[in-house]
């Protein structure tokens, strides 16, 4: 019987999911599970501004990939899981955060075809606070959800919006070279 027993609580441990990473107090797990699209950790790190650590971004993929143009031409699923860490980051500096990143990502041409998406991305972030998360999910060919604390704000279509935001974070000038290059799994 206790035998059993134990070779029981082996089993339950043995089919137990697998752990998280933990980056910066913040435990990121191995996978997400979007609609009909398992994905996998790319990469994880903290974003960093004047020595504030802002939030642990986190990329996951269909299976990792450790260039970032590679990443930036794939079809498919794709997430960027954002968990702050700063006590409280204003609506007002997300945006502009999102209008830098875009801008120093793109042509002028790509920018003014993508403004009306990018208005309407901007629209839907809110004051986010220590603890809350911000999932950036692409579902083609539905396009880009936007989730804050884990409420659906809305979705924004097009691959090429995807692409432009996934720039942010993965394009030629970054937000933060050291969270692209721990999103890239270290490998860029």
């Amino acid at each position: 019987m206790r035998r059993a027993a134990c070779l029981g609580m082996l089993m339950l441990f043995l089919a137990a999911p697998a752990p998280a990473r933990e980056i910066a107090g913040v435990a990121v797990p191995e996978t997400v599970d979007l609609p009909g699209a398992p994905l996998v950790l790319n990469g994880a790190g903290v974003r960093k501004k004047f020595f504030v650590k802002v939030y642990v971004g986190a990329l996951y993929l269909p299976k990792p990939e450790g260039r970032g143009e590679a990443i930036l031409d794939a079809p498919g699923s794709k997430s960027v899981r954002m968990h702050f860490l700063y006590e409280e980051v204003e609506a007002r500096k997300l945006v502009d955060g999102w209008n830098e990143g875009f801008a120093a990502n793109q042509t002028e041409a790509e920018l003014q075809g993508l403004q009306p998406r990018l208005d309407r991305f901007n629209a839907l972030f809110r004051t986010v606070r220590k603890g809350e998360t911000i999932w950036l999910d692409y579902l083609p060919p539905e396009g880009t959800q936007v989730w804050i604390a884990g409420e659906l704000k809305g979705s924004i279509p097009g691959a090429d919006f995807n692409r432009a935001l996934l720039k942010v974070w993965l394009g030629e000038k970054p937000a933060d070279a050291g969270l692209k290059k721990a999103m890239l799994g270290g490998l860029d």
